[in-house]
């Protein structure tokens, strides 16, 4: 059993994107501007801010992040995201999810230029990935793809089962890995008998928010298991969505919670906001 180490790969990852970014300001005057806007008190939310913040600052981006309260109207965050479609200073555009639920979630991210989607959530740019097409991938999958390059992991012709369907992990991941010919299934919380579509992988990717969900008999002798879960129990340490010591016997490569794709979401976020600022040239 071999570890896929995201904190690893994402370190190798921001050290190249500092590089890439100090080139682009000394040659063309371009710095990489992300803006995020964040509603809101919940905890998870504003951690998962300050460390996105936190990573472009090391890697020598600009980022402003819009607070609001948990009142705000709808008008308001859509002025906001206008306002920064048309910033020239501003390549990449974040809203922080969740929003409050009298914020309709759909349209905002809809409102957001497809050109500064560094999440991948805009329907133009979801289409594109399911096309195969070049385009923001969301940062989750992203990161996935990124982790199994690195260990000389090829999904072609692999079975690849898909646990979750979200439209931010589980399917932007099952388009990701049908655009390198794995056959994929997908599953989610109505999927009868998951074990046997668990059982039969050669890759599982799981990203639910259920501890210990995926089992050591769900999971067949040398698969490879991705974890993207992460959840804190009550005696405040963080697991994901697999029994790490049990299936581990029988993997041939997992990622550990945390330390596995965490990393790497933020590191594909500084991915594609270097991205979109590199266009800036080509305007």
């Amino acid at each position: 059993m071999q570890i896929l180490d995201g904190k690893k790969l994402s370190q190798k990852i921001t050290e190249r994107i500092a590089k890439e970014s100090a080139e682009l300001k000394s040659k063309h005057g371009i710095t990489p501007g992300l803006a995020v806007i964040l509603v809101g008190d919940d905890p998870a939310s504003h951690t998962y801010v300050k460390m996105k913040a936190k990573a472009c600052k090391k890697v020598g981006f600009y980022s402003i992040v819009h607070e609001m309260p948990e009142s705000i109207t709808q008008e308001k965050i859509e002025e906001t995201i206008i306002l920064m479609n048309k910033n020239p200073n501003i390549d990449g555009i974040l809203v922080q999810l969740p929003l409050p639920q009298h914020i309709d979630t759909t349209k905002i991210l809809e409102l957001i230029d497809p050109a500064k989607d560094v999440d991948g959530f805009h329907p133009y740019n979801f289409g594109r990935l399911m096309q195969g097409l070049d385009t923001f991938a969301p940062c989750t999958p992203l990161g996935v793809m990124e982790l199994l390059k690195e260990y000389n992991i090829d999904p072609k012709g692999m079975d690849a089962c898909v646990v979750g369907a979200s439209n931010i992990v589980g399917k932007p991941m099952a388009a990701l890995l049908l655009n390198t010919f794995a056959t994929v299934d997908i599953c989610h919380i109505y999927t009868k008998d998951l074990q046997s579509h668990t059982k039969r992988a050669d890759l599982l990717v799981v990203g639910v928010g259920k501890p210990n969900l995926i089992t050591a008999d769900m999971v067949k002798d040398g698969a490879i298991v991705v974890d993207i879960g992460i959840n804190r129990l009550e005696d405040g340490s963080l697991v994901g969505d697999v029994d790490f010591e049990n299936v581990s016997k029988k993997a041939s490569y997992i990622t550990p919670v945390p330390g596995g794709v965490g990393p790497m979401t933020i590191a594909m976020l500084l991915q594609n906001t270097l991205k979109a600022a590199k266009k800036r040239i080509q305007a």
